[in-house]
């Protein structure tokens, strides 16, 4: 029976849906509640993410290994924010589940790419961190702008080639039996879970991606924050441990924020069985969240920002004062 059936399905056309339905908020009851939390936090995320950017680019003092990398996040947050969120509020706004066979992939890589340059970004981060703590008297011999500007680079690079290949596989599937796709976007498992070929390449894919784009990063962060503790703990005085993790607190934050959803949810699927509307609203809002929160700890946890902030502030009302004058 099971080769008459592989038999059939060798035989079936190859059919490639000209609209996919996105089917994943339909069945949640009060989502019109999550449709203004979501209109909230793209605002939040996308002037967050450029107040960020703009202070960088224009600060010469912020032209340092660090601040480039805390760049480059911003502009993964910003990409992934507007990759995401207005398709969402599109849906909501207009009613309109479907989405194109085209923009479906076009979707999938963009919403990928810009969360995997995240997580390359991060562990780029936690990097600087470590030599910073553990190597202080040969940082700038070994962390300077030029080696920072290669490793987000190659991150960008990896992500590109990776996530693009996995969705280049999604074109070889059939979908001869379903287009509705069980997710809040076009997510690369509901959309090869419904073609009716085989689908074993892009399976192994996608567990290849999860476990070079979030075990790996995420374990390579702890790896290096289990260095900077045992630096940290040759520090003879608590005052000198606490000058040196004070400049880690953003950083951790933001890992904390990016990661945990991800493997917390994971876990729980795993652990018991969680409902799919669950599942759904948990996703969604660890990959929404995220770019809205991350410019905020970076603004107030960092003493350059503020002191940027404030720069601007008193630029700003000293205009207003001599314009009233005037």
């Amino acid at each position: 029976m099971n080769a008459l059936n592989s038999s059939l399905l060798q035989n079936v056309s190859f059919m490639r849906p000209e609209y996919f339905y996105i089917s994943g908020f339909s069945e949640i009851p009060v989502i019109k509640y999550y449709f203004i939390g979501l209109i909230f936090i793209y605002i939040i995320a996308v002037f967050g993410n450029s107040f960020v950017i703009f202070m960088i680019c224009t600060d010469q003092s912020l032209h340092i290994p660090r601040y480039i990398g805390i760049l480059n996040l911003a502009l993964a947050d910003f990409g992934e924010t507007n990759a995401l969120i207005p398709n969402l509020i599109k849906t909501f706004l207009f009613d309109s589940q479907y989405i194109s066979y085209n923009a479906c992939l076009a979707n999938m890589f963009f919403v990928f790419f810009f969360s995997s340059v995240q997580a390359l970004t991060l562990v780029v981060l936690a990097y600087d961190r470590f030599i910073a703590i553990c190597l202080p008297l040969r940082y700038h011999a070994i962390v300077n702008n030029s080696i920072m500007s290669v490793a987000l680079s190659t991150a960008w690079s990896f992500s590109t080639a990776l996530i693009g290949a996995t969705v280049i596989l999604i074109t070889r599937l059939s979908f001869c039996k379903s287009n509705v796709v069980k997710s809040y976007f076009c997510d690369h498992g509901p959309v090869y879970t419904i073609a009716c070929n085989d689908s074993t390449v892009n399976s192994v894919m996608a567990k290849l991606c999860t476990a070079l784009l979030v075990y790996a990063p995420f374990i390579a962060i702890v790896g290096s924050y289990l260095g900077i503790l045992l630096a940290l703990s040759r520090i003879t005085t608590w005052a000198g441990r606490l000058k040196a993790l004070k400049t880690c607190v953003s950083h951790l934050l933001v890992v904390g924020i990016f990661f945990l959803p991800f493997l917390g949810t994971y876990i729980a699927a795993i652990t018991f069985s969680l409902h799919p509307n669950a599942r759904i609203i948990s996703t969604s809002l660890s990959s929404a969240i995220p770019p809205m929160v991350n410019p905020i700890i970076y603004v107030l946890n960092t003493k350059k920002f503020k002191d940027f902030v404030m720069k601007m502030l008193k630029k700003r009302s000293s205009v207003m004062i001599q314009a009233s004058a005037k």
